[in-house]
Order: C-alpha cells, then structure tokens, then sequence
C-alpha cells in the first residue's frame, strides 16, 4: 500500500513559527510522503519561506510542492523555491518527479495552475492582448502538466495543481469568481496524459470530491475544506481511494 499526504494553503506568515510542526509529529506513521497544494506562504515572501522550511524540517517523508498564487504576490518566487528546496522540499512547475515507496514508484507532475473557467462559461483567447495572454498562460501550463504526466514511468500517477481543473470541487465558492479558481484546460491534460489522482488546493470554501470529463478522481485539499493537518490517500494494486 502507498500512503500520500496532502493538504494546500497553508498560508504561512510570519506568525506561523511552531504552528505547523506540532500538527506533522505523526506524519511519518500515517504517510510515505507529503504533497502541498500551493499557497504555501502569505504573501510570498522569503521569511515567510524560511519559516516554513523551519517547520517541515525533519517532517520525516519525502515533500513534494507546488506553488500557489499567494508565493507569486511579492514577484519573490524564485526565491522561495530556492529555500524550500534547500529544506529538501522538492517544487514542481511543469516537471515530475518520481519517489520510491519500497519496491513502488509514485510519480508526481505538478503546476501552479492559472484561470480561465471551465464549459459553457470560459475565457477564450480573442480580442485584447492582455485577455489572450490570460488564456495563453493557462493553456501554456496546461501543456507543461501534460507533457510531465505522460513522461512519467511510475506505478501511480498523481497530478498535483494550485488551481481546480473541474467546477465541481468549486461548489460552495461563488460562481462569479470560478474562472479565478481553475481551468478545464487543465482537465483536458490529465485526461490526455492519464492519471490516478489529482490534487489542488485554492477554493477555501469549495467542495471535496470532483472527477474530470475522463474519470480522474479530483481531490480539493485546501486546509480549510479537509479540516485537518493533512487529509491522506491509500493506493491499493487496483487503485486509490480516500
């Protein structure tokens, strides 16, 4: 059996110092590794990093992250995977990685994701430069997460995003802002490629469970919506559940 951790929006500031590490203490019983949905830091900045490095430090399985909008507000990303790597958290932006879970290997390709909305109710890459640099750069990254999933040769196959590729784990956020939340582009990949299992993060006030036009179970793990430290998902030989 493989056990992966997850949780998104952690949203640590300054504040946080000693929060975070007493909620991990049994990590390591529960989960084989750790993934983190993005918004990882407040306002991302790179105190903010270091003391999040701070308390995953020593957490005691493998970490895998993306980055959410809230570590791109200060124009300092660079800066904080820099730290976060140094802490040995492994940041994914259109890559992969593959982590070994006994004689099983779990595959991870993750993007931050971006906007747009899903059908019936999405954004199209006509008409002014800035609306068409909107989609571009969803649809850039949507690629990216594509590409990284198919190039995967693992046992199980996890997409792990910032924003929701499905509306369905959106329900609860008004419908107003879902174009802010996620892409379908975004689903579009993961079907092409295939996968297990995707996780996001972002709608603080979305709904749990989603699956894409193709079957691919969608999970939201942002802090406020899975209510605990860290929700954890069990692969068996025939698949994953909750």
């Amino acid at each position: 059996m493989i056990r992966v951790a997850a949780v998104g929006d952690l949203h640590v500031g300054m504040d946080s110092v000693g929060r975070l590490r007493p909620r991990l203490v049994d990590l390591a019983a529960d989960a084989d590794l750790l993934l983190l949905a993005g918004d990882l830091t407040h306002r991302g900045r790179p105190e903010e990093a270091k003391v999040l490095a701070g308390e995953l430090l020593g957490d005691g399985v493998p970490t895998v992250a993306v980055l959410g909008n809230h570590d791109y507000h200060s124009d300092q990303q660079d800066a904080v995977t820099e730290l976060l790597q140094e802490a040995g958290v492994i940041v994914l932006e259109g890559d992969a990685v593959v982590v070994r879970v006994g004689d099983r290997r779990v595959g991870v390709a993750g993007t931050k994701g971006f906007g747009g909305g899903f059908a019936g109710a999405s954004a199209s890459d006509f008409g002014e430069p800035e609306m068409k640099a909107f989609v571009a750069h969803t649809r850039t990254l949507a690629g990216r997460l594509e590409r990284a999933l198919t190039g995967l040769r693992a046992d199980r196959r996890i997409a792990l995003l910032h924003y929701s590729p499905v509306a369905e784990t959106l329900s609860g956020e008004p419908r107003e802002i879902y174009p802010f939340l996620g892409s379908y582009l975004l689903a579009e990949a993961v079907d092409h490629a295939g996968a297990d299992l995707v996780l996001h993060g972002h709608a603080h006030r979305g709904s749990p469970s989603g699956v894409t036009p193709g079957g691919v179970t969608v999970r939201n793990v942002a802090a406020p919506v899975i209510g605990c430290a860290y929700q954890v998902f069990h692969f068996e030989a025939d698949g994953a559940s909750a």
